[in-house]
């Protein structure tokens, strides 16, 4: 096991998670730069980490089915934090997993990176290319890229 799958909390212990902790840090959002596990004192300030994939899938590549089954766990997890206000979605599959666990069809936004989306309830969906090893070394995603898109839901979100 790697990641959050061997720490407990999510992108700590890989790649993606060195640039999520950092830029939250420099944000003001996390009260340290990096993670190794959830008990390293490390807190968030107005952030909420979750997945919309629960498990550890093959290759790292959710099933369809393995996507809709976790779906329920997000939607309940929305439902029941009404103070959020913006959901920050790292990727294609956490931008439609939102939409849906936000009772909307996938088809009713398109991902694309810094994109925005009204959902239900006054919330914001705000895009971001996954903060991956792949998407940074290819710099499809780069750190600033990244800290503007995080910049900006913290924004709608009142941070």
């Amino acid at each position: 096991m790697h990641g959050a799958n061997r720490t407990g909390r999510p992108f700590t212990g890989d790649h993606a998670g060195i640039l999520l902790y950092e830029s939250l840090h420099g944000l003001g959002l996390a009260s340290a730069p990096t993670s190794v596990d959830r008990h390293d004192g490390l807190a968030l300030r107005g952030v909420r980490i979750t997945n919309a994939v629960k498990c550890l899938p093959p290759e790292n590549k959710p099933l369809p089915a393995e996507i809709n089954t976790c779906n329920r766990y997000l939607a309940a997890e929305l439902a029941e934090l009404k103070s959020v206000k913006a959901v920050l979605a790292l990727g294609t599959v956490a931008h439609d997993a939102t939409l849906v666990a936000s009772g909307l069809r996938k088809s009713a936004a398109n991902f694309g990176h810094a994109n925005e989306h009204e959902l239900p309830g006054g919330r914001h969906l705000v895009d971001s290319y996954h903060c991956s090893r792949y998407n940074t070394q290819t710099r499809r995603l780069t750190g600033e890229m990244f800290r503007q898109v995080l910049k900006r839901a913290a924004t709608l979100a009142g941070l």
